[in-house]
């Protein structure tokens, strides 16, 4: 069963009870997944929509991240969510999977939540006729288990370019704080 706005307002809310701070940035995501009937887990659907996204992190705090190769820029993996993805969770698996090679068996979500929800603006694209518009992506905390001696990475070449393991202090302010206060908290 695909993904939907009743889905995506649930997921709000619960990462909101855990960061009320943020109630101001996701008001206008919440109040579309509440009253609209435009599908936002659709890439389609203007002038946002909701993608989903890891914070994919080893035993000794290295970051995976990703060299996205038309925005050229270092990202977490993630991405647009599927039809047949049967959660925003499932939908943030699958895009590492499919970006990175990481199995979902090496992959241990360590909230049932988002661990952030980033808000942010992609440009035009004229080739796949997008308008510019915002994502809201849902970044889920991973803890990346490989087994011994296997870390080896399969990257999606259409799409991403490099990938490195950088230092969990690395993250920018916030998404860093959340993650670190998550991780520590773990059993």
């Amino acid at each position: 069963m695909p993904v939907t706005n009743d889905d995506i307002a649930k997921t709000i809310r619960a990462h909101l009870d855990a960061h009320p701070e943020d109630a101001e940035s996701l008001a206008p995501l919440l109040e579309a997944a509440r009253g609209s009937d435009a599908p936002l887990a659709s890439r389609t659907t203007t002038p946002g929509h909701v993608t989903c996204g890891v914070v994919a992190v080893t035993s000794d705090r290295q970051v995976l991240q990703i060299r996205h190769r038309s925005l050229n820029r270092w990202l977490l993996p993630g991405g647009h969510i599927e039809p047949d993805d049967a959660s925003l969770l499932d939908a943030a698996l699958r895009e590492l999977a499919e970006e990175t090679g990481i199995p979902r068996a090496w992959a241990n979500p360590a909230l049932e939540r988002p661990v952030d929800v980033d808000a942010h603006v992609i440009p035009p694209n004229p080739a796949k006729r997008e308008p510019e518009h915002i994502h809201y992506d849902l970044r889920f905390l991973l803890a990346i288990d490989p087994p011994a001696g296997n870390a080896n990475v399969a990257l999606q070449l259409e799409e991403v370019a490099d990938y490195r393991w950088a230092p969990l202090t690395e993250l920018p302010g916030r998404l860093s704080d959340r993650t670190r206060a998550n991780l520590l908290a773990r059993p």
